[in-house]
């Protein structure tokens, strides 16, 4: 008998007709002895017009209020499953965040869990029940509701199985689970039949919106299965698994696009100790999460210029810090780009192979796409490129690549990182 939590997102979700279908799939995997918790997300596009909603009454978007308003969205699922459960003839028992105390910090819109309290959960399950519990929420020491941002029903489900000793922790999505790349943008992408943790936790940092960066880092250091796979078929899905699972390694694993990135540059700013400290302390203060940074020490007269990426959903406070920032050294200026995309290429096996780096933008110029920024990691190699460049640019690292085939994966878990 396994103990396996499955989580189902809005897509899944979506209407009467698919929570029913969710509902027989939960109770076939039940009616295998398996021990079934069960996350949901609110309904697709729930969350959206709650928001919208809570909009035409306050100028806010996110706080206390706002969080109390945004985790009915998955109270009514949590309540309809549990429903469409009972109806199909097995007991079912839906929980809150807070009745299965999940305790977060007081961050409203953005908190972090702190602790899961599993007796509730144990004893429910225990005395036969299928146990629904509402994602994205939780609640504060205090009681105040709290939500964990955008995903953060994926990480209700990893927190709930690291807490509970699952055996897994299955995902269902929309789709049969990772691909190599877009299949709206490359055709030919195939789906991975297992990925590691680390290479899972780079393409969703990097723009891949199949699980949340945050669930995926809990789950690796906790050694917890991850699968994802579809709620409309029964086909295996992806297994996410640390390396020693995996016993080949190809050099790259899949292309990831992560879309509407901003560039900031700031020019001409003093080059002596403390001035990255500050500029770079004045723009954790407007909370602007930034990606690449890339310093400039060319300039004359002791100056520098750094620029930095962020998200275009951070534009008007980047500006706004960079006009600030700037605004302190005579002589110095900033300059703003818009309608970039960073474009990625992930894989374990780069450890092992030299070269890639080289492969990457030598396919890139030949297609006539300028490169702006670079980054890397022993396992990543990203760059910055025009937005309308996107599509091409990936499929043509697709194609360098050659991701559309199958492909072996050579052993990585021992070698250093020399491919750069």
């Amino acid at each position: 008998m396994a103990l396996i939590i499955q989580k189902y997102g809005g897509t899944s979700v979506g209407n009467i007709d698919r929570i029913r279908a969710v509902a027989k799939r939960v109770i076939q995997s039940a009616g295998r002895g398996d021990k079934v918790v069960v996350v949901v997300s609110a309904m697709a596009g729930e969350t959206n017009r709650l928001i919208e909603l809570g909009k035409t009454v306050s100028r806010r978007s996110e706080g206390r209020e706002f969080d109390v308003l945004l985790a009915t969205g998955e109270q009514v699922t949590t309540a309809l499953l549990a429903l469409a459960i009972e109806e199909e003839g097995r007991r079912a028992v839906s929980f809150l965040g807070h009745q299965v105390q999940i305790t977060t910090s007081g961050a409203f819109s953005k908190a972090r869990i702190e602790s899961v309290n599993t007796v509730r959960t144990l004893e429910a399950l225990n005395d036969g029940y299928i146990v629904v519990v509402a994602g994205f929420q939780g609640a504060t020491r205090e009681g105040s509701i709290t939500t964990l941002g955008r995903g953060g029903s994926d990480i209700t489900a990893v927190a709930l199985g690291v807490a509970l000793k699952a055996d897994r922790v299955e995902f269902y999505k929309d789709v049969d689970g990772i691909y190599t790349a877009d299949p709206a943008v490359c055709p030919d992408a195939r789906m991975l039949p297992k990925v590691t943790y680390e290479e899972m936790l780079e393409m969703s940092y990097l723009g891949a919106k199949v699980l949340h960066p945050r669930c995926v880092e809990m789950a690796r250091r906790n050694r917890l299965p991850l699968i994802v796979r579809s709620s409309l078929n029964f086909n295996p899905g992806t297994s996410v698994v640390t390396e020693e699972e995996i016993m080949e390694y190809a050099a790259v694993a899949g292309i990831v696009c992560d879309k509407n990135q901003v560039k900031v540059s700031l020019l001409n700013i003093p080059d002596k100790p403390g001035i990255l400290a500050g500029v770079f302390t004045a723009i954790a203060e407007d909370e602007i999460n930034i990606d690449m940074i890339v310093e400039d020490t060319t300039g004359a007269d002791r100056a520098t210029s750094v620029s930095f990426t962020c998200g275009s959903a951070d534009l008007g406070a980047a500006e706004k810090a960079a006009k600030k920032i700037t605004a302190k050294y005579p002589g110095s200026s900033y300059a703003v780009r818009s309608g970039l995309n960073k474009l990625s290429i992930v894989g374990a096996g780069m450890r092992l192979h030299s070269g890639v780096a080289s492969k990457m933008f030598t396919a890139l110029a030949r297609e006539g796409i300028s490169v702006y920024m670079v980054n890397t990691s022993d396992i990543k190699v990203s760059c910055l490129i025009e937005a309308k460049y996107s599509e091409l640019g990936v499929r043509t690292l697709h194609d360098v690549f050659e991701l559309g085939k199958p492909q072996p994966r050579k052993a990585a878990r021992t070698a250093k990182a020399a491919r750069k």
